[in-house]
């Protein structure tokens, strides 16, 4: 079965949802901003909606980019571009990404600053990543680290180390991909900066392995993790995998409890994705207990959603904006 995982963590964008309360402090500090400071404040609204609204989070980066070109505001224009590029980068338009994040990174450059130049190279990484230039993508991501590490951005560090081990876990070099989620997850510790990503990256390989033993208990450490980090996301990830771990090894009742959870999870979250691969280890159970009636049920239920969501995946491709 298809593994569900994260890729790569994207730099200078929020990945998580704006309180509202944040969001009314921008919209009174916008009133009254001038110059640099409604830049940076309109760049502020981009992150707010990405997630949720992701057209009004361009025309916020857009006015941002016209007033830092009027002004000539250099940093506010660099993040701009940015900004841009994971807007377009959402939408899967990997080359126009590639290009307003390469602009940011020449304006970066120009101006020296070494944590611009560093999070747009390991965004330009991960666009290469996606394109499967394996090559480009392990330089970049290389660079980005090593910038990282020079202005001391540990928090950085711990993602960047996370993508390289995504990197090579693609291109099927796990030895080294543990090395680098096993880096990841120790520096996190010692800076007291929980992250569960490598853990269940770690997870993922042993499960790929068929090292169920071993991919259990990196897989409920990052649960633990994850429900601590309130990522609701991850912790839907999983317990999706967690499930399907024990349904493979033949612990029927904690397979269940994991990927009813699962699909609870899913629908609170409306994470559509991840409904047929826990429909389809929820089969699984049931057939290994010999439960055929209640396990081709299931299976009916996942074709149902799994056509379902590749037509919406269909439908997601088609351009949102010019």
């Amino acid at each position: 079965m298809k593994r569900i995982g994260f890729v790569v963590l994207i730099f200078g964008a929020s990945l998580t949802a704006f309180p509202q309360g944040k969001i009314d402090s921008l919209e009174n500090a916008l009133e009254t901003a001038k110059g640099d400071l409604k830049v940076k404040t309109l760049n502020e609204f981009f992150r707010a909606y990405i997630n949720s609204d992701p057209v009004k989070a361009i025309e916020y980066t857009r006015q941002a980019l016209s007033l830092a070109t009027e002004i000539d505001d250099q940093k506010g224009m660099a993040a701009s571009y940015n900004n841009l590029g994971v807007a377009y980068r959402n939408q899967g338009a990997l080359d126009k990404s590639l290009e307003y994040y390469l602009i940011s990174l020449q304006i970066y450059t120009k101006l020296g600053n070494k944590e611009g130049i560093a999070a747009s190279k390991s965004n330009i990484g991960n666009i290469y990543s996606f394109k499967k230039d394996h090559g480009q993508a392990m330089k970049y991501y290389e660079d980005a680290h090593k910038y990282f590490m020079e202005i001391g951005d540990s928090s950085s560090m711990i993602k960047s180390l996370n993508n390289l081990g995504n990197l090579h876990n693609n291109i099927q070099e796990q030895e080294q991909a543990l090395k680098y989620y096993t880096e990841a997850y120790q520096l996190a510790e010692r800076k007291n900066q929980p992250f569960a990503d490598p853990i269940n990256n770690i997870g993922n390989i042993y499960f790929k392995q068929g090292n169920l033993q071993r991919a259990a208990e990196y897989y409920e450490r990052a649960l633990t993790l994850a429900r601590k980090e309130k990522d609701n996301l991850l912790t839907l990830n999983v317990l999706s995998s967690l499930g399907e771990v024990y349904a493979r090894a033949g612990q029927f009742k904690p397979a269940q409890a994991y990927l009813d959870s699962a699909m609870i999870l899913s629908g609170e979250m409306q994470a559509f994705l991840f409904e047929p691969n826990i429909l389809k280890s929820m089969a699984l159970n049931y057939s290994k207990q010999g439960k055929m009636k209640e396990a081709y049920e299931t299976m009916m239920r996942y074709d149902v959603v799994k056509e379902k969501f590749m037509a919406k995946k269909a439908a997601a491709k088609l351009p949102r904006w010019k």
